[in-house]
């Protein structure tokens, strides 16, 4: 403090001069310590008062900050609740975000094939576009959800999935539209993810997308899903038609248990299901009576022009997969009988109820370490980049299975000069996930016939080598 220091100076100057050199009217030393004493008295208030409001500016100053600073979170929180916001993500695609639970995202899926035929097929060789498909999914609200899928593939354009949920709970949900029916395992799993480029053969006998309503939802914490509905009906193996084409309608439902999804413990993703539909169709023709392919995509079963669908149609499945670490098991029987009848020609008025068979067992081993699923490799753990070190993630597959038809289609119901009565079929696959959304696939297939050909012989084996570029998010 300089002031204090300068009076204390002037005091001590003061004390030391002679006495002759006072003037008698000067103050005399006791005078000025006591009023130096007093000058510090009042010094030390002034200097006391000056530090205390120095923390009161200073106090009042950090308040007034602390305030602006809480007035602008406010701020920023009713606007970002007011705001629509845009996000582009790898894996989940384009997405854009609205007050209210209004959320909409862009997806996509594209597949472009190339297929080798050995020869003896009927079928050549060729590139095509296997599914090119945006699509438009979201909520509308807590209540509210959707999906639109368009297929732009092949010579048309198609409507693939169209529906709307009402989200009740997680435990009942209402799904209305275009679904894919809740039958088959391997077909309710993605184009996208399947472990081979085309599905086996129990994929054939169970229905693919139909329209109708259906009731699901997750008990017991996730660990059981179930699904019943009514729907117009559809072929085993194909889409249904846009109306339906006899009036009448089909029933089907569905419960999947995995047992560990909410324990402790690497025990692996375990899931175990049944599944059943039941309805009865009338008619001839291709929207009532199925034909069977086989995984390289060629028809070896038909009924005959003169056979129509009279009656009840009913399927039933077993199914299940097991995944643990880099290593995947997938497996499924289901049967599907049809009554029929010959509407015209040779035994006109006959009836049947004919049965048909299939099963098939798919295993993967990701050789990259990475987890297997029923999704596939979701992500790489080194995803592919030129001049890096990733290489993405390989995964080997293998796949066996078999269909069987009924020993009764034959002769009065389908040629057995044109139609086996059953195949067998084996492959091996590799797919290389390079990143989340791209996929590089080749698949060998062979499939062996009982009968098939003139004079009761086996039909020609079929030989197929597919490979397909993928690109989703």
């Amino acid at each position: 403090m300089p002031l204090k220091r300068t009076l204390l100076a002037l005091a001590i100057g003061l004390a030391v001069l002679p006495a002759h050199a006072a003037n008698p009217r000067d103050p005399t030393t006791q005078e000025l310590l006591a009023r130096i004493a007093a000058l510090e008295e009042r010094l030390a208030a002034v200097e006391g008062r000056s530090e205390t409001t120095q923390v009161a500016e200073v106090d009042q100053r950090l308040r007034v900050v602390e305030r602006k600073q809480e007035l602008q979170v406010e701020a920023d929180a009713a606007k970002a609740a007011t705001a629509t916001t845009l996000a582009l993500d790898a894996g989940k695609g384009l997405s854009a975000k609205a007050p209210g639970g209004l959320e909409v995202k862009l997806r996509g899926l594209v597949q472009a094939d190339l297929r080798h035929f050995a020869d003896g097929s009927s079928q050549n060789d060729g590139f095509l576009f296997r599914r090119i498909r945006p699509t438009l999914e979201g909520t509308w609200g807590p209540l509210v959800g959707f999906r639109l899928t368009p297929e732009f593939a092949g010579d048309s354009a198609t409507i693939v999935d169209a529906y709307v949920d009402l989200k009740f709970d997680p435990r009942a949900t209402v799904r209305v539209g275009k679904v894919k029916g809740p039958v088959g395992l391997e077909r309710l799993q993605s184009g996208g993810a399947t472990a081979f480029v085309e599905r086996g053969f129990p994929t054939e006998l169970a229905p693919n997308r139909d329209l109708g309503a259906q009731l699901q939802g997750d008990v017991f914490g996730g660990a059981l899903n179930y699904t019943v509905g009514v729907y117009n009906g559809t072929v085993d193996g194909r889409d249904a038609v846009t109306s339906n084409p006899d009036g009448e309608f089909e029933y089907a439902g569905r419960l999947f248990w995995e047992p560990f999804k909410n324990r402790d413990g690497n025990l692996g993703t375990l899931g175990i299901g049944v599944a059943a539909s039941v309805g009865d169709t009338f008619g001839s023709g291709n929207n009532f009576l199925p034909r069977y392919r086989t995984p390289g995509q060629e028809q070896f079963f038909g009924y005959g022009s003169n056979i129509a669908a009279n009656g009840e149609r009913l399927r039933k499945t077993v199914q299940g997969y097991y995944y643990r670490g880099p290593l995947g098991l997938l497996g499924e029987w289901i049967t599907s009988s049809q009554e029929v009848r010959v509407a015209s020609g040779t035994g006109v008025g006959t009836r049947a109820k004919l049965e048909t068979e299939a099963w098939q067992v798919v295993a993967g081993w990701v050789l990259t370490g990475e987890d297997a699923s029923f999704r596939g490799v979701v992500k790489p753990s080194s995803p592919f980049a030129i001049g890096k070190d990733g290489w993405g993630a390989l995964e080997l597959t293998g796949r066996y299975g078999r269909i069987d038809i009924d020993d009764a289609a034959f002769p009065l119901f389908a040629n057995a000069a044109a139609s086996a009565n059953g195949a067998s079929t084996w492959g091996i696959g590799l797919n290389w996930y390079l990143t989340q959304n791209l996929k590089l696939a080749a698949s060998y297939t062979q499939a062996d016939f009982d009968g098939g050909a003139a004079a009761g012989a086996d039909r020609v084996d079929e030989k197929t080598l597919f490979t397909r570029a993928q690109l989703s998010f």
